[in-house]
């Protein structure tokens, strides 16, 4: 009977195996192995003679090769559940994840590949004391601690990234690049993500997302005026804002609008029976004849209004020919500047002649001009690449709100504006009509301002967004308000927040119809080592002394819900889907999704059992490899599940 693999995906293996599919003569082998013969490979992707490394515009660092590599490579972990560190874990579909996230970004990878539509990260911008975590996972704790100088409470390393440090950029991109490349899978075809910097690593990290997204896929930077008074400096100038960069996974993602503010609101003073406008020139500034000739015609105007005359294209020639005379006290205007060049309407002749109330004439100056009643959109406006509200103030509507939320207390230092989080949410969601089902990902989380800002923006518009926070459990300072309240990690502050804020969002919209099921709750689970003693995954270095105590492959300390998420993981099923404990026969079976999955893992299973649960008619059935009766119950076991079309696997 199959096992389930439980390992992360290999990327290298997955790699190599697209690039046999579409260049069979690059494949070779080695003594590891299959491989990819790399000099075939530049010869296959080039119009010209291959002869040794050339000149190219690219980012390279030392660590580069191997935080590629370190992105690829698996690992054996898995995800286990805390329900005493949850709020409300069987109903709620958020998540919060403890443990380092270049793990977790793994970890995720089958069950989320292609599903989360954006990402929001603030990650360390690398200004001499930001916090780096450690990319390789193979060391032994003595290495890592040599290397590192630095442990938490929780195991997790972690360094202090001086600007003494010869690798200073090289260790900040190191870590940057196998998380940004990981993350870029879990997006879906329109998915986004928003990256904030500010101008330490603002040239860096933009070449990395040119990089991993493509340069066509970046869809703006935007200026964010996060501190008002400035920020003084050692040398140089004084600091108030930071950068957002927005990169979508492929064509298909969109930046979408932000409401208008009320001074552009106010833009539109006139109305009429379809609604507000303003009158703006009909002529397309900026344009040129040559862009789109059939767009640069003759129009006749006079007091009484404007009106399109009969023409005809001339294709040999590529102008318009009038098969009309001007009307007494009419005048021909064409789309010329004031300087005298050629420009073009900014619509068509048959949209033009269809919509010809929207226009009227003015004489100004000397000369006729055309205008055109430019209505204000319903779906807002595209955003600026500089945003000065107010709220975008990390002192007052990050720093001061959090002080709010912890009861005046400062448990975190610099926590993003909440304003300009949920800013970012809305162009990056507004133009998903699936929006109540949007998965958003922020794996630097922080203080959880994202997860606050998803609550915040679907009480005020119905959304059932969904949040995934990722946070490492780094140890907050002992001399810091935040230790002295009790909270030991930043990820405690982080799942504390969303506590208060959740029931504190509801209480403010309390007066809505359906704010009860407003979506507050999340379900915890952390990092941990596999559920499987190493015998699981490397039997043939089992000695027979070891046997002795290897009458389950699974660790003596886990529960049957741990080793249920691992099954989760590993079958990329949704973590927090809906899971229903039913009783079988006298043994517990967890159902998810319904009876997509069932899972038993008690002793003792015998056929009556078996056929018990083939009854249930799940989809999928995962067992214990050790829970079987008797030899001859594991053998029937697959026949029993295959005439009943069910795919079973045993751990």
């Amino acid at each position: 009977m199959e096992k389930l693999d439980l390992t992360t995906p290999n990327f290298t293996d997955e790699n190599i195996k697209k690039l046999s599919e579409l260049f069979p003569n690059c494949v070779t082998e080695n003594s590891d192995g299959k491989t990819i013969d790399f000099d075939v490979l530049k010869q296959e992707l080039s119009s010209n003679i291959i002869e040794g490394n050339k000149e190219r515009y690219q980012l390279n660092w030392p660590g580069k090769a191997e935080s590629l590599l370190i992105a690829n490579t698996p690992l054996n972990k898995t995800l286990r559940p805390v329900r005493e560190e949850s709020k409300d874990f069987d109903n709620t579909d958020n998540l919060y994840i403890e443990g380092d996230n270049l793990e977790v970004l793994k970890l995720l990878q089958e069950t989320y590949l292609g599903k989360v539509k954006m990402i929001y990260i603030d990650p360390p911008y690398n200004t001499g004391n930001d916090i780096l975590y450690k990319n390789d996972f193979s060391d032994s704790q003595e290495e890592y601690l040599e290397l590192s100088e630095q442990v938490n409470s929780e195991g997790f390393i972690a360094t202090t990234n001086l600007e003494t440090n010869g690798r200073y950029h090289s260790d900040w991109l190191s870590m940057m690049y196998p998380r940004i490349k990981l993350a870029r899978n879990l997006l879906k075809s329109e998915g986004i993500i928003a990256i904030t910097i500010d101008h330490n690593e603002l040239n860096t990290l933009t070449t990395i997302c040119d990089e991993v997204f493509g340069i066509d896929n970046r869809l703006g930077v935007i200026a964010i005026r996060n501190n008002p008074a400035g920020r003084s400096t050692a040398k140089g100038v004084s600091i108030c804002h930071e950068y957002a960069l927005f990169y979508s996974k492929s064509n298909y993602g969109k930046m979408g609008r932000l409401p208008r503010t009320s001074s552009q609101i106010d833009r539109y003073k006139e109305n009429d029976e379809k609604g507000f406008f303003e009158w703006v020139n009909f002529r397309k500034p900026g344009s040129k004849k040559d862009e789109s000739p059939k767009m640069h015609y003759p129009i006749f105007v006079s007091e009484k209004g404007v009106r399109a005359p009969e023409m005809e294209w001339d294709s040999k020639n590529n102008k318009w020919l009038l098969n009309e005379d001007l009307l007494p006290g009419e005048s021909m205007v064409l789309p010329i500047d004031d300087d005298g060049k050629d420009r073009r309407w900014r619509w068509a002749v048959k949209k033009f002649t269809d919509e010809i109330d929207e226009f009227k004439s003015k004489f100004i100056k000397g000369a006729w001009h055309v205008y055109l009643k430019a209505r204000m959109p319903n779906d807002g406006i595209l955003p600026n690449t500089w945003w000065d509200k107010k709220e975008y103030s990390s002192t007052a509507y990050g720093t001061n709100l959090m002080k709010k939320v912890f009861s005046e207390l400062q448990v975190f230092t610099y926590p993003k504006s909440l304003y300009a989080v949920i800013d970012s949410i809305k162009i990056m969601s507004s133009n998903d009509s699936n929006k109540n089902k949007d998965i958003i990902l922020d794996f630097f989380s922080g203080s959880s301002t994202t997860a606050h800002a998803v609550m915040q923006l679907n009480a005020e518009d119905g959304g059932k967004r969904k949040f995934i926070m990722v946070q490492i459990p780094e140890a907050t300072d002992e001399k810091s308000e935040a230790r002295k309240a009790g909270y030991t990690t930043i990820a405690e502050i982080g799942k504390e927040r969303i506590r208060r804020v959740g029931e504190k969002i509801k209480e403010d919209n309390a007066e809505k119809e359906d704010i009860d099921d407003l979506d507050v709750g999340f379900r915890v689970l952390k990092v941990d080592s596999s559920n499987m003693k190493d015998v699981y995954f490397s039997p043939d270095n089992t000695s027979q002394d070891d046997m002795f105590g290897l009458a389950s492959n699974i660790k003596d300390d886990r529960t049957d819900e741990d080793l249920l998420f691992m099954v989760l993981l590993d079958w990329g099923i949704d973590l927090s889907v809906k899971i229903e404990r039913r009783e079988v026969l006298g043994k517990t079976v967890y159902f998810a999704d319904d009876n997509f999955l069932a899972a038993c893992f008690a002793d003792n299973l015998n056929e009556d059992f078996i056929k018990a649960l083939a009854g249930e008619q799940p989809r999928k059935v995962v067992l214990r490899d050790s829970g079987f009766a008797s030899s001859s119950v594991k053998i029937n076991v697959e026949q029993i599940f295959k005439q009943a079309d069910i795919e079973v696997k045993v751990i």
